[in-house]
């Protein structure tokens, strides 16, 4: 099966079905099959061959869903670009994979005027705008062909093109934030997607009356597969670019009476800051999940208090293989800090130094994923990819090495422990950050924690804390310190506090450990 076939069998089986819900636009699985189609027709037109990548450069919109899907029509790789990435990442990802198509608005075009000279594979342009941006841009970059989204729909046949693909070939190129250099691009197979897809949604028992309310961006694969998995199974996304406005989306959740509710820890953070949220109707939502970040055990409990008769999912997963792990909303109070096990067709363990396997319970080793939803490797970086995906039980198989560290417990539970790159070894002693960060979340006022090392001349790493507080909160580091020291061993305990009033994040959501020091 290929991900543009999820689209194409919704449409034959539930045409006039709502699929799509963005700001004042209600569109059908039939119109968004239609308009996929004619944007295929036109990317072929345009020159775009199997395997050829086309970017999308857009806020979360319907353009952006037609675009995912027409490419994939195409036979081509699509590559979601977050919008808020800037000039000199945007030359990289479009040199790095030869992007021949890019599709873009007005005002992010605006954004990247030199970048797209820079960009000599760039054979296309396709402008989601009116036509007078289209012929002020044919004038700067005439190298490149320029045409107009909605003129695509309109000029072009409504029919499916013929599709070349195979499930083995790439479907997509999602590139990994890159926190500690350039990006790289995670090569995934149609098989990969596919895999992921329907091993999430047998845990989630999602079905066609599942409404998803999305607010995370497309780019982002936990946002990408909220589209992806309600096109397959039928369902219905309501479609945010961002979680701006808390209230408003509570709005959404109520009026579109929405069944599921994908979060990252910075929105439960914010969401649960909301005043009298307990006068509210959410009778509908009958699940919520979490990804990117643990939850800190007090946002669970706050969860489960406000919305007791909604089953909330704690999960753990990376680009390369999209999801390992769930917990099942049974376990959570029992075992609040675990991601599970791994999900359906999908086999994790934990290795020691040496690859070997760890049967014993609570032995921290690195975490290796095997299975189809693991990616084909990263794009042009044979030395990385050799690295991270290495041989497996079975001849010819590559599994996953993630970098990871984790434990699991007598009952086969998993718990995350660091980055193997972020741990921390100060006195002699190794330090999981994460252990330190569950402390200090259990503290009332503190939103968001992070917890680095720094440089110390006797020790030569000492820990530090950077915490944001409630407002009006009235906390010092003096306070912080004193209760770590009650519950951590002496060499855990933070030397230095800081306070902010935010924590810088990633695109994706997480806490930027990099910007902390």
């Amino acid at each position: 099966m290929l991900v543009n076939e999820f689209l194409e069998q919704s449409a034959k089986q539930f045409p006039n079905k709502e699929a799509l819900i963005y700001q004042n636009r209600r569109l059908t699985f039939t119109e968004i099959e239609n308009a996929a189609n004619s944007l295929a027709n036109a990317l072929i037109y345009h020159g775009l061959q199997k395997q050829d990548r086309a970017a999308i450069y857009l806020e979360n919109s319907v353009e952006s869903v037609v675009s995912i899907f027409g490419i994939l029509k195409a036979s081509g790789i699509f590559v979601a670009i977050n919008p808020q990435v800037k000039a000199k990442k945007i030359e990289y990802i479009l040199n790095d994979c030869q992007v021949k198509t890019l599709i873009i608005d007005a005002r992010h075009l605006k954004e990247i005027p030199k970048v797209l000279t820079n960009c000599p594979n760039l054979s296309s342009l396709i402008i989601t705008d009116d036509n007078k941006h289209v012929h002020a841009t044919t004038r700067s970059h005439s190298h490149s062909k320029i045409s107009s989204f909605s003129n695509a729909l309109k000029n072009y046949p409504t029919t499916s093109p013929l599709n070349h693909c195979t499930n083995n070939d790439l479907a997509s190129l999602i590139y990994t934030s890159g926190t500690t250099g350039s990006p790289k691009g995670v090569m995934l197979t149609h098989l990969n997607m596919v895999s992921a897809a329907n091993s999430i949604i047998e845990y989630l028992e999602n079905t066609n009356k599942d409404i998803i309310i999305n607010c995370l961006p497309l780019s982002f694969d936990y946002g990408l597969y909220q589209i992806l998995m309600a096109f397959k199974f039928g369902g219905t996304v309501v479609l945010e670019k961002a979680f701006l406005y808390p209230y408003q989306i509570i709005d959404l959740i109520i009026k579109e009476k929405v069944t599921g509710l994908p979060l990252v820890p910075t929105i439960a953070a914010i969401l649960l800051q909301l005043k009298n949220l307990h006068k509210y109707d959410f009778s509908s939502l009958r699940y919520i999940t979490n990804t990117a970040q643990a939850l800190a055990p007090k946002y669970i409990v706050r969860l489960q208090e406000l919305f007791p008769h909604t089953k909330i999912y704690s999960m753990y997963g990376l680009t390369e293989c999209k999801r390992v792990s769930y917990l099942s909303p049974e376990e959570l109070s029992k075992r609040p800090t675990s991601v599970g096990k791994a999900m359906p067709n999908t086999e994790a363990y934990i290795v020691d130094e040496k690859g070997e396997k760890i049967t014993k319970s609570g032995v921290i080793g690195e975490l290796v994923v095997r299975g189809p939803s693991v990616m084909k490797g990263y794009w042009n970086l044979p030395e990385e990819t050799a690295i991270t995906l290495k041989p497996g039980p079975i001849s010819g198989e590559k599994v996953l090495y993630t970098g990871d560290l984790f434990k699991m417990d007598s009952e086969g539970y998993l718990y995350f422990i660091a980055r193997k790159d972020d741990m921390i070894k100060t006195a002699g002693e190794k330090v999981s950050p994460k252990e330190i960060e569950n402390v200090l979340y259990e503290m009332e006022d503190i939103l968001e924690a992070g917890v680095i090392s720094v440089p110390d001349e006797m020790l030569g790493q000492v820990i530090k804390a950077v915490v944001a507080l409630k407002k009006d909160s009235k906390l010092t580091e003096k306070d912080i310190i004193m209760y770590c020291s009650k519950r951590l061993e002496n060499f855990m305990v933070p030397k230095y506090i800081e306070i902010r009033k935010q924590l810088p994040k990633t695109s994706t959501g997480k806490i930027s450990k990099k910007d902390l020091e």
